[in-house]
């Protein structure tokens, strides 16, 4: 044992000079120490990464960083095993043989460039949306969004298609916010909790400290989820409903409020539109719209004045009842309507239990319990504030429940109307943004919906887009579709099958293209997107895609370019290989303008700084893109000589301006660096992220941090700092017109009206109030013979594939299993450790199997991403991952069943998100024989030439000389 004596409490001088007085346990592990942002998942946690001789040593927790504080999980002390990776990518590389061969020669990246502008510069002359342009999970797609637009095209987008697309547009469409990254828990004062399908890889190390405040205070976190681990597994009550039917029991919740009067009125009526008119006018180009005055003001019915100004000050609306309008139309307030359908029969407890896999005492139980917290143990702050009507507050009342959700309601073609329940819900309570309820993160709320609609209606040769291509649509007026309704864009998002398509459909680019549908595509440009694996729906699909050829013998997608910085599984597949860098060797921008880090407590963005140099010959993609961008003669990427405007990725940074004197970061602007949100472009601006650990944050005054969608300061100081465009009060949205206008629209009404074949489809699923159906693949076919529904999670060790070929990561799962209900399973005579086949509609997959408690009896389960395809990622052909690892993605189809009209995604009707979590399928025990290796088992991948063999041993600096 070794003693502490005085000298180790001396004042100590650490390796990025400054000094401390804490016990040192330990000699110092390095030379030097920079801080930077963890790429390891999305949380974008700050760190500190410790270096000697060149080489990082140790990688911990910023302390002084308002994400993590200090705190880093597994996956980001890992980062470290993911920079020595013996899958990265070692150069430029050139197709020279068939696709899928894994033929590829280096090459400069001079030659590389040229011929990613020869095939780029071709496509922009002539038709710029025949050029694909999709990205995966990156973190800089106000960049990749806007270089798209500058080019031309309307067909990019990124990840979120086939993630979250509901929960963004449910929220964003309702409250102006949404939930994770655009909202959180008041994690301070929250007494109850209700979680929703949050699977554990998502925002992990701010959910474990908020849980663990939670915790300290003894409040009820109760997690709706089909599978107990993770979050579940620490909540005080699990509840395992059936995947799919979270909006069933979300509506149940509202019928109880509703039926025993738990409902905040004078929230109601102060922040959403529950008291505004609604035309009814069956059959009439103006039901279901708001009724408005000449001024386009919406109104409500006051008990002594009748129709007037909805957001007068003096209102004394009435709710519930039928009212005449002075030009003889009836009408009826949003909150009667409501009502009308959630105190409904079919929404009551009783109805929904048995499809929920739940009793409906505990459905009642629940909706007990939050009107008690809400309305019986209120939070009241002495903290005086204005509203946008000036009236002032002396105190801030709150309801102390909070909602957080995530994929597991998202992920179902049925999720876009679940998330907009959940927000009714906390409405009705009065809990969005007061103390204890769910809080927006800045730079949310945005109006309702916010901006213009989508760019990309007359797209011409080398000519930008004017606006931005991911918007938001307000009606049939904003769709991207041609005069006979046909799809404008590839992947059909703002079209009829997906006309609130806001972060396009990733999940449909290849397919569409294959076909031809609506047209052919020249070039696919994608990066950080493992489209030939576990980023499709269905990978074996995909790849007969990607290599299908015309009959004169060339490929039907002609150009495939793609830039990662890892021999992942679509590497082979591509013509051009642009390799990256890692996330520690290259600038980043966590821009105010895409995902930046903002929290309820106020705004926040931050950068990536180069830690080290690159020891292969790799560029930052941003690096890259930019560069094309100038060789291409995009107008926001040249000078008017025609020469770069941007040297590199770190210049654009500092003097890009969205819009006059909004740039991609919201700290240190103007050129004294003094300003904050809006200012001119800053020399010393990347500088003074560096020395503030690489992250910038503006915490908000006490006033103006709840009520924030009513909040009168809040909202000034917000388009002060460019976060909002005015400072108009954000009516929260229970009755959504913009879903009205495409219902009319399906009715025959206005000039731009769906294809006959999807009229009933828009009628149907463009309802002004959130509604439940089942999934639409379960609809589509018999379900009869596949009495499982099958679902995945991310671990909280793994995020995406990022950690496949990490050396650390990989000892913690090296290979998946399928979970399911030891009672159903040992009733099927299926024993632990047993292989079975998992079937489906779409085919099969052979796994291992687990038997656990923890899981709803009619569900299986598996964690994503985890099987690789045998050769990739540089792991050996026998790894586990390629031998027992399996993929659930193999038995999932990106499409619809077989039906008459168009083929239809296998997605939301109104967002297009991707229905991962719709699967259903039946289980078999293998016959014997079968046992001992995964399948499908595609053959071997062969990696790229000059690649470093895989380490025979599992640590640090393995093959490397000793540090």
């Amino acid at each position: 044992m070794r003693y502490l004596f005085q000298e180790d409490l001396e004042e100590r001088l650490m390796p990025d000079g400054s000094t401390t007085d804490r016990i040192a346990y330990s000699a110092p592990i390095g030379d030097e120490v920079k801080t930077t942002t963890c790429y390891m998942c999305a949380c974008r946690c700050g760190i500190r990464v410790h270096l000697k001789d060149g080489r990082v040593r140790y990688i911990e927790g910023n302390p002084d960083h308002p994400v993590n504080k200090g705190v880093l999980c597994g996956k980001g002390s890992a980062g470290i095993m993911t920079q020595y990776s013996p899958a990265r990518l070692q150069a430029p590389l050139k197709r020279i043989g068939p696709r899928g061969s894994g033929d590829y020669a280096e090459i400069s990246w001079d030659e590389a460039m040229e011929i990613a502008t020869n095939a780029l510069k071709k496509v922009r002359e002539t038709d710029p949306k025949r050029l694909a342009f999709f990205t995966g999970r990156d973190q800089s797609q106000s960049l990749t969004g806007f270089w798209a637009a500058q080019f031309g095209t309307p067909n990019f987008a990124a990840h979120g298609g086939f993630c979250s697309v509901n929960m963004a547009a449910g929220g964003l469409y309702t409250i102006g916010g949404s939930f994770w990254e655009f909202g959180e828990p008041d994690w301070e004062r929250a007494k109850y909790l209700l979680i929703l399908g949050v699977a554990e890889d998502h925002d992990s190390n701010p959910i474990k400290t908020g849980l663990a405040a939670l915790k300290k205070r003894n409040a009820k976190v109760v997690s709706v989820n089909p599978v107990r681990t993770g979050y579940s597994a620490v909540a005080d009550e699990w509840v395992g409903i059936r995947p799919g039917t979270d909006g069933l029991f979300v509506m149940a919740l509202i019928h109880e409020l509703l039926r025993h009067d738990w409902v905040d009125a004078e929230f109601l009526v102060r922040h959403t539109n529950a008291h505004w008119l609604v035309v009814r006018n069956p059959g009439g180009a103006d039901d279901g719209l708001f009724v408005r005055d000449a001024d386009g003001k919406p109104q409500a019915w006051d008990r002594a004045r009748g129709a007037m100004d909805a957001a007068a000050a003096d209102l004394s609306p009435v709710l519930v009842g039928d009212f005449t309008l002075p030009d003889g139309r009836a009408a009826r307030p949003v909150f009667h309507l409501m009502a009308e359908r959630y105190l409904g029969a079919e929404y009551a407890p009783e109805a929904v239990a048995e499809r929920c896999g739940l009793d409906a005492e505990r459905i009642r139980r629940i909706a007990a319990e939050m009107a008690d917290v809400a309305f019986n143990q209120t939070i009241t702050l002495d903290q005086p504030w204005t509203d946008t009507l000036g009236r002032r507050h002396e105190k801030m009342v709150g309801r102390p429940v909070a909602l957080h959700a995530m994929r597991g309601i998202s992920a179902h073609s049925n999720g876009f109307h679940t998330c907009r329940a959940l927000h009714i819900l906390q409405m009705l309570l009065g809990a969005i943004d007061t103390p204890g309820s769910w809080r927006y993160k800045a730079p949310f709320p945005r109006p309702i919906p916010p901006g213009p609609g989508p760019a990309g209606k007359n797209s011409k040769p080398n000519t930008p887009l004017a606006g931005n291509i991911l918007s938001f649509t307000h009606g049939p007026d904003d769709l991207l579709v041609n005069d006979d309704g046909s799809p404008i864009r590839i992947d059909h998002s703002f079209s009829w099958e997906a006309p609130l398509g806001l972060h396009g459909m990733m999940h449909t680019v290849i397919g569409n293209a294959a076909k031809g549908n609506p047209y052919k595509i020249d070039v696919l440009f994608m990066f950080m997107a493992n489209m030939a694996w576990n980023s499709a729906m269905n990978p074996l699909e995909t790849i007969e895609c990607l290599t299908a050829k015309d009959a004169s013998g060339e490929y039907v997608i002609p150009t495939v370019i793609y830039s990662d910085a890892f021999f992942s599984e679509t590497v082979p597949y591509a013509d051009l290989i642009l390799p990256d860098t890692t996330y520690l060797e290259r600038w980043d921008c966590i821009s105010i303008l895409d995902r930046p880090i903002g929290s309820s407590h106020g705004p926040g963005d931050a950068i990536r700084q180069p830690v080290l140099k690159p020891d292969r010959d790799v560029r930052p993609f941003q690096d890259v893109l930019i560069e094309l961008g100038a060789r291409l003669g995009l107008p926001a990427f040249t000078k008017e000589d025609g020469s770069p405007r941007f040297k590199d990725y770190a210049d654009y940074i500092v003097n890009h301006e969205r819009m006059p004197g909004v740039g991609p970061l919201a700290g240190w602007r103007g050129e004294d660096g003094t300003a904050k949100g809006i200012g001119k472009p800053s020399p010393d601006q990347l500088q003074r992220y560096i020395e503030n650990g690489c992250f910038w944050r503006h915490d908000f005054s006490a006033e103006e941090s709840y009520f924030k969608h009513s909040n009168k300061v809040y909202l000034e100081n917000a388009k002060a700092m460019g976060l909002i465009g005015k400072s108009d009060q954000i009516v929260l949205q229970i009755w959504s017109e913009p879903l009205q206008k495409f219902r009319l629209a399906a009715e025959g009404h206005g000039a731009k009206q769906p294809p006959e074949a999807l009229r009933e489809r828009v009628r149907s699923y463009c309802d002004p109030l959130p509604i439940w159906y089942a999934p639409l693949e379960q609809e589509a076919h018999d379900v009869s013979g596949f009495p499982f529904s099958a679902v995945t999670q991310r671990p909280m060790a793994m995020y995406h594939s990022w950690g496949s070929m990490n050396a650390w990561l990989r000892q913690i799962h090296g290979a998946n299993r399928l979970y399911m209900s030891r009672a159903k399973g040992e009733a099927m005579g299926i024993a632990q450790d047993d292989w079975v086949w998992v079937e489906s509609r779409n085919g099969r997959v052979k796994g291992q199997v687990t038997l656990m408690e923890g899981v709803n009896p009619d569900t299986v389960w598996t964690w994503n991403a985890i099987g690789k395809r045998a050769g990739a990622w540089m792991l050996s052909p026998d790894a586990a991952e390629a031998e027992r690892g399996f993929l659930l993605n193999h038995v999932i189809s990106e499409w619809l069943p077989a039906q008459t009209g168009p083929r239809l995604a296998n997605a939301d009707p109104i967002t297009g998100q991707a229905a991962w979590y719709d699967l259903r399928v039946n289980i078999k025990k293998c016959a014997k024989g079968e046992e001992g290796i995964t399948a499908p088992h595609p053959s071997t991948l062969t990696p790229p030439p000059n690649m470093p063999e895989p380490p025979k041993i599992l640590r640090f600096n393995a093959g490397e000389q000793k540090p």
